[in-house]
């Protein structure tokens, strides 16, 4: 087939595995509702068996391909065996239905085809960055001046709109955001706040100059999520609602995927709200709903990915897991019985935040962070707080600090993200979002937990749901790999201060010396060191003479080199052990010595 008579610059594809080139071209007058067509061109070879996703991921594609192989314009070829061929021009609704019928698979057109005289993608011929990646935009479209507008409008008239009902007319796309700003200031003066038409600007200027042809779009209605492709520019209408003037074509799949079973991740970033949504960041998310793994794989195949890489869709989608704890973590951490280590496990899970609460000196700190480091895979999934009166939600998650310019030296207050920011941030990866990642907070309940945690309090109870931050602005979500344990000493009275939403949003746990496995914790310790158990003896000695729990005294203090050293356990008895006890009868007139001392429980044959 020659290129002499396209009357538009030629385009080519090379079906996969070193295939032959189907041509054809973009004509210049854009189709119906602003959408960009492409011509299959006469003699073009088509792929013979399509992918077994074709149906799920393009169904107008696949039926169109179906047609045009019963009426006999796409046949068997005779220039190319084992493959079809077109007897005829195909002219498609976009060059992605054109790629799509003539390989077989879900095909982005727009940087598939590639020009014949150069080499460059369609999309550069229209002049947009080829190198760009597409991306994925949310459009909200269900309650648009109290109509679902998509039911309405988007899905029967294969598009998606922005309202902008006050815009003046004339704008086009690729107006730059200071121009926009101007414009909204002016068009909306009296009808929308400062922050709406901050807002407005950010929509427009996405909807106007962001988005391209081959993007993803989708849009939420009835309980479901539709995805759909955008095949043209935006262009403004006067439309008679005026709920709809800045409209971009768009082919959509009809199916919907029901809200509520979509990935927690997903979930995440959909309830954001705003009309626009950058949903590039779960695009593997999108890429694989209604899909097998096996259909991914053979798409990937199809296309020629890399087969050495990763197919993100499968990636993405990887299930987060927390490992069982075995026989030996529970011998290396002298727990009484692996089951109790699993419950915790569990706990963890379930409820994604723990506390390990009791006396001081029962090893809330290292159980947890042992734990973590177990359950994470390593300690660099692990990050450790210390929480303290003076600790505020600028310690913890962000805000404005003083940071030294290390060019000019000056001194600014610079948005600083914090501990739990960064873990966040780091959870959230891509190629991390199925490994577990753990905050350890030690002594959660010595800072005033409300006033730290601020809104992020709702996120600990609500992970598929995201805010607004306070300083950044930016919208969040917790990870739904990021787990938080909490410690907290139950001798200073402060528990009582836990309030009701932090309590609902935690499990708790208790390390007591009372119960397992903290109670024989010592023992267990002596006998694997091979030590003597008078230790054990003595410490079970001075709980038992002590009658509130929440005193009693942890094991800890007597798990140290120096208590094992010539005088050490009197000297730990004297300076570590007996202070805590004046403390707790401090006004009493008990004499503590002759209660808790050595000599008096070694007396009684303790």
């Amino acid at each position: 087939m020659g290129d002499t008579h396209m009357p538009y610059p030629a385009f080519q594809l090379r079906l996969p595995n070193g295939g032959p080139v189907a041509r054809g071209w973009a004509p210049a007058e854009p189709g119906t509702r602003g959408s960009i067509t492409f011509v299959v061109a006469a003699g073009s070879p088509v792929r013979a068996k399509p992918v077994p996703s074709f149906l799920a991921r393009k169904p107008p594609s696949y039926a169109t391909r179906r047609r045009l192989i019963d009426q006999g314009i796409i046949r068997a070829s005779e220039r190319w065996p084992g493959c079809l061929e077109t007897v005829s021009d195909i002219e498609c609704t976009s060059p992605s239905a054109a790629a799509e019928i003539v390989s077989g698979c879900s095909l982005n057109g727009w940087d598939v085809w590639k020009s014949v005289s150069d080499g460059r993608s369609l999309i550069e011929c229209l002049g947009q960055p080829s190198a760009a990646p597409n991306r994925s935009w949310l459009v909200r479209g269900s309650n648009v001046a109290g109509l679902d507008v998509v039911q309405r409008l988007w899905l029967p008239e294969a598009l998606v709109a922005l309202a902008a009902s006050r815009l003046r007319p004339g704008v086009r796309p690729g107006t730059s955001k200071d121009e926009l700003r101007m414009l909204v200031q002016e068009d909306y003066e009296s009808t929308a706040t400062y922050s709406q038409k901050q807002q407005l600007v950010e929509d427009l200027y996405a909807f106007l100059s962001r988005m391209r042809p081959g993007d993803s779009v989708c849009t939420i209605s009835a309980g479901k999520l539709y995805i759909g492709e955008i095949t043209g520019e935006a262009e403004q209408v006067e439309s008679e609602d005026r709920r709809s003037n800045l409209r971009r074509p768009v082919d959509w799949r009809m199916t919907g995927y029901a809200y509520d079973e979509l990935p927690e991740e997903l979930q995440q970033k959909l309830s954001v709200q705003h009309d626009i949504v950058d949903l590039t960041s779960v695009q593997a998310h999108l890429d694989g709903l209604g899909l097998t793994d096996q259909e991914l794989v053979e798409e990937a195949e199809a296309t020629e990915q890399d087969p050495s890489a990763e197919i993100p869709a499968i990636t993405a989608r990887r299930e987060l897991e927390l490992p069982e704890p075995t026989d030996a973590l529970s011998a290396e951490l002298l727990v009484h019985d692996t089951e109790w280590l699993r419950e915790v496990r569990d706990l963890l899970w379930d409820e994604r935040q723990l506390v390990l609460y009791g006396p001081p000196g029962t090893g809330k700190t290292y159980l947890a962070l042992k734990l973590a480091e177990f359950l994470g895979g390593g300690p660099e999934q692990v990050k450790l707080v210390q929480f303290h009166p003076s600790y505020a939600y600028e310690d913890f998650f962000e805000g404005f600090r003083p940071q030294e310019d290390p060019q000019t030296r000056e001194v600014a207050f610079r948005l600083t993200a914090g501990p739990l920011r960064e873990l966040a941030d780091l959870a959230s990866r891509e190629g991390n979002r199925h490994i577990p990642h753990f905050l350890i907070i030690d002594e959660i309940n010595r800072a005033n937990l409300a006033k730290v945690f601020g809104e992020l309090y709702f996120l600990l109870e609500y992970r598929n749901k995201s805010v607004r931050l306070t300083y950044s602005g930016d919208d969040f979500a917790l990870p739904p790999n990021l787990f938080v344990i909490g410690t907290m000493n139950t001798a200073d009275r402060s528990i009582a201060l836990v309030d009701t939403a932090m309590r609902r949003r935690f499990a708790f746990v208790e390390l007591s010396p009372r119960t397992e496995p903290t109670r024989g914790l010592l023992r267990r310790w002596l006998a694997r060191e091979g030590k003597d158990a008078e230790p054990a003896d003595l410490l079970d000695a001075l709980n038992a003479r002590i009658d509130e729990p929440d005193f009693r005294v942890g094991p800890s203090y007597l798990m140290k080199k120096g208590v094992y050293r010539e005088g050490g356990l009197e000297r730990t008895w004297r300076t570590k052990i007996l202070p805590l006890l004046e403390e707790h009868h401090y006004g009493e007139g008990v004499d503590i010595e002759k209660r808790y001392g050595l000599a008096a429980l070694r007396g009684s044959g303790g």
